[in-house]
């Protein structure tokens, strides 16, 4: 993996090492790795289909919440949430394109100062940033 890596692509990474182990005859390693792969999967579809309101999109994606919603009202954006009381799904919102800093553990992965195996227990507890 490197800094580059998306932890979208971590599951299928995750099952190519698997299935290298398991030439090798190391099924446990493999099955925990495989395990770890469904795990992130699906915490990333959750994640994604997490809902927001206007004005809590607005913090998240950059844009004003006015803008957001006539997005939404234009259909530009899916409404997940009802008439008269818009949501965003995360995986619908926009960024600008000068989006906030990178979070702390990508910053801190980029100088090296946490391991893959750290980066990925911060996941597991924490959920992604």
């Amino acid at each position: 993996m490197n800094d580059r890596t998306s932890v979208k692509a971590l599951p299928g990474i995750w099952r190519r090492r698997a299935k290298a182990l398991r030439r090798y005859g190391s099924e446990p390693p493999a099955i925990a790795l495989e395990r770890c792969a469904a795990e992130l999967e699906d915490t990333i579809a959750e994640r994604d289909e997490t809902t927001f309101s206007l004005v809590e999109a607005s913090r998240e994606s950059g844009y004003s919440a006015d803008h957001l919603g006539r997005l939404v009202r234009d259909g530009k954006i899916p409404n997940a949430g009802r008439p008269g009381a818009p949501r965003i799904a995360r995986r619908h919102l926009p960024r600008k394109a000068h989006a906030p800093a990178a979070p702390r553990l990508a910053q801190k992965r980029r100088s090296g100062e946490f391991s893959n195996a750290q980066i990925v227990q911060s996941i597991i507890e924490k959920g992604i940033e």
